[in-house]
Parts: C-alpha cells; structure tokens; sequence
C-alpha cells in the first residue's frame, strides 16, 4: 500500500552518457496539435463510434457526447498540469508513477496499454464501411491491412508524420463539416429534439432513453474525445513543453468537441425519422441529403480519416511502448530491443510491437473492444484525477508548470462522477478489464516490486526537470 502512496524519486542522478536513449525535440505546437487532432480523429469517430451511440441513446447522443466533452475539460486541466510537469513520452503512466507511487502509476500503463492497443484496431474497421462505394471489402482484413499500413508509416520521421496526419485532418475536417451542412439544411425536427431522449425499439415503437442509459453512455462518450491525452505522450518531442503541452491539449480538445459535436446536433435534426438515426448509418443520410456523389466523396475522407488515426495511434502507442522498456519494466532482454531507435529516429520495434498486434485485434468481436475500452479509459482517468489530486504537495508545489483553475475541486469532482460511471459499466466488460488489471498487479508483485532497484524505475528526461 505505501507503494501506491509514495512518489517516484525524480532527483535521481543524471544518467551516464550510455545511459536511457530520450527522443528529440523536434515538433512544436502546430505539429503537435496536427498529430493530436489526428489521433483524435474526429470525422472517423464521428463516422465509426458514434453510430454506435446513435444506436443506444437515439436523440440523447448529442447530449451524452456534450456532458461528456465537459467532464473532459476536468481531465484536460489534470492532464495539462502534469503533462508541463513530467514531459515523459511514458504519457499518463509516467505522471502517476511520480504522483502517486510505483504501483498507480503501473496499472495507469497497464490501462493505457489496453487503450492504445485497441482504439487502432476499432477505428480501423470501420474503412470498409467507407470504401463499400467503390469496392467491397471485409472489415476485419482491411482493418488489418490499415494497421499495417499505419505500422510502416510510423517508422518514419515524426516530422513527416506531422505533415502527413496534417494534410489527411483537413479533408476529414470538410467530410465533418459538409455532413453538419446538410444535416443543418434538411432538418425534419428542432433543437428540442436534443433533449427528447427518444430511440427507436426493437418492436417499431418509440422509447425513451433513461438518465442511467446516458450515465452508462458517458464510458463511450469520454472515448469519442479521448485522443486529446496524445499530447502528454508527445510531450518528450515537444519544444517548450512548459507551455505548448497545455496549449496542445486544451486546443485539441475545444477543436476536437466542436468537429465530433456540431455534426452530431445536426445528423439528429436531419434524420427523417427516429428510426434512420438509430439506425446509424451516416452515409447514407449524407446520400439522401444529396446525391451519391458527394455520399461517395465523404465516404472517401473518412476512410483517409481512418487510415490517418491509425498512424497516429500507432505513433502514440509505440512511444508508450518504448517508454516502458526504458523504464525497465520489462526483462532485460526485452528492454533492450523495445527501447532501440531507428535511423529517423523512432522507435522502429515498439512501433511494430504495437501495430502488428493490434492488426490481429481486428478479427476479435467489436462489442467486446469497446466495452473493455470505455472501462479502461474511465479507469485510466479516475487515476489521473488522483494523480493531479497530489501535484502540489513536496517538492512538485514550487516546480514551473501549468496550474489548472479550481484546484483541488475539480480532480475531487472529476474522481467521485468517474467513479460512479465506472459503476454504472455491463459486469462482463468490468470483468475483463478487472481480470487484466489483476494479472499486471501479480505482476508487479513477484517480478517487478522485488527488484525495485533494477526494475520500473521511471525516467523523466533531464531537460523537463528543471
């Protein structure tokens, strides 16, 4: 128990010169927001994850997905002021560990490694869906095909990268933008609809959706704009990251929220009826809206969208990846070739430890993903809440940083309702989750707390110390 309690020493000597490998600082706070905004990827969540909730919440999505945005401000200010505080590529895992102990901060990387891992895979899916216009696909394969594709691309410079994920945002952000257009100008309903919290039921009537409904659905909710935390693992690469860490994350998420929300407010007022929107399918409201063109078209930018996320994520969850075996949480061996850099200055083997992976996760049953993920995502964010909780205590109250308004009540608030939602989850997806997080505590029993001298010793980069 003191171990969960009790920060990580950061005032470690410096490493030798062989020492632990750092990335480059080579990315500022235009590159990191681009590479951010992509791994949020808001028009293929809009196009792949939402449907799901059109399915479940109807008219009250719009409200479920905006009530969640707000609980993301919360997690968005813990995350801005530890990610100014601990720059570390190891993201939230390397947060927690220096706030809150050696053992939050290894199951906050246990979550986060099943986050990582399963986000790609979800989203990928869904490029079938898009490209049926002009071929017809399966998903789990072209899933697996865009992983892989977005596994090659991560091995290159993140500096390319950046453009890259830039130029592939900006046509996912008029597919967006085009779909809010027509939603907006074939309304059948007002913006009372909003709140009508009406769904189609499985006998043709019309049922009303229940507070403990959108409660539940908030798990999803938070995962439609959980991307924005890509910042904080970018933080080792960002320059400047005092101030471009918060910058990156507090902008990706107004301008993810805005992306995600205002096409949601306007599919619900243009769907002929309740049972099109709780059907879900977006394109073809967007054909209907206007002609098979333009439905092809958008079809198009979300599969660009798709394959642009999958870069990201894969670029976000190698980081993690390498992070990991930097800090010694692994065996030796293993160590060693996940923390090694390749010529553009990635880390090649993380990179391909993540995506080749996350390929196969694509033939595992959708339902299951998201479940595990809306559980592993509130529970990763229930312990950056904690973490922030203690960020102004010892040495770490004087320390240069971002300082979120309303401390200490907002990670207060922030842990109690996530909390709740973490209870209001389906048992068996709990059960997953709470079996995972069981064996990576066993773990951390017998192999990795009995060689705490040698073993999960978190490094923060020398630069981000001061």
């Amino acid at each position: 128990m003191t171990d969960t309690l009790r920060p990580v020493e950061t005032g470690a000597p410096q490493a030798p010169a062989d020492g632990p490998q750092q990335l480059k600082r080579s990315i500022g706070v235009v590159g990191g927001t681009l590479l951010t905004l992509s791994c949020v990827t808001p028009a293929s969540t809009l196009f792949v994850v939402v449907p799901d909730l059109f399915g479940s919440l109807g008219t009250a999505t719009a409200l479920t997905i905006a009530i969640g945005s707000l609980l993301c401000i919360a997690v968005a200010f813990c995350y801005s002021e530890l990610g100014t505080l601990i720059s570390s590529a190891g993201g939230e895992y390397a947060m927690v560990s220096t706030m809150a102990g050696r053992l939050a901060g290894w199951l906050v990387f246990v979550l986060s490694l099943l986050v990582v891992m399963i986000v790609p895979p979800v989203i990928a899916m869904g490029t079938a869906d898009y490209l049926a216009p002009i071929v017809h696909l399966d998903p789990a394969m072209t899933g697996a095909g865009v992983m892989l594709l977005a596994t090659l691309a991560g091995l290159l410079d993140l500096r390319a990268n950046a453009w890259i994920t830039g130029i592939f945002l900006v046509l996912e952000v008029i597919a967006a933008a085009l779909v809010a257009l027509l939603g907006f100008t074939h309304g059948h309903r007002g913006l009372g609809s909003l709140t009508s919290l009406q769904v189609a039921g499985a006998d043709g009537h019309t049922d009303t959706v229940t507070a403990m409904l959108v409660i539940s659905g908030l798990a999803i909710a938070l995962f439609v704009t959980q991307g924005f935390s890509t910042a904080v693992y970018l933080s080792e690469e960002l320059e400047d990251p005092r101030r471009n860490v918060a910058r990156t994350v507090l902008a990706t998420l107004a301008i993810s929220a805005v992306i995600i929300l205002v096409p949601v407010v306007a599919i619900t007022m243009g769907a002929s009826d309740i049972e099109q929107l709780t059907g879900g399918d977006i394109g073809s409201m967007v054909t209907a809206w206007s002609n098979s063109a333009v439905g092809t078209f958008v079809s198009l930018c979300v599969a660009l969208a798709i394959i642009n996320a999958g870069i990201v994520m894969v670029i976000q969850n190698s980081r993690v990846l390498f992070a990991s075996a930097r800090d010694k949480a692994w065996p030796e061996p293993v160590n060693n070739v996940l923390s090694r850099l390749g010529r553009f200055g990635s880390p090649w083997v993380a990179t391909l430890a993540v995506g080749v992976p996350g390929a196969l996760l694509c033939f595992v049953n959708l339902d299951t993903l998201y479940g595990v993920t809306g559980v592993s995502v509130t529970g990763m964010y229930l312990l950056v809440a904690v973490a922030a909780l203690l960020a102004r205590r010892g040495p770490h109250r004087h320390t240069p940083a971002w300082r979120m308004p309303l401390w200490p009540a907002m990670p207060v608030l922030l842990i109690v309702v996530l909390a709740y939602v973490l209870s209001t989850q389906e048992t068996v997806y709990l059960l997953w989750t709470g079996g995972i997080v069981a064996a990576a505590t066993l773990y951390w029993a017998f192999y990795l707390r009995p060689r705490r001298d040698t073993r999960w010793l978190v490094s923060i980069p020398e630069d981000a110390r001061t």
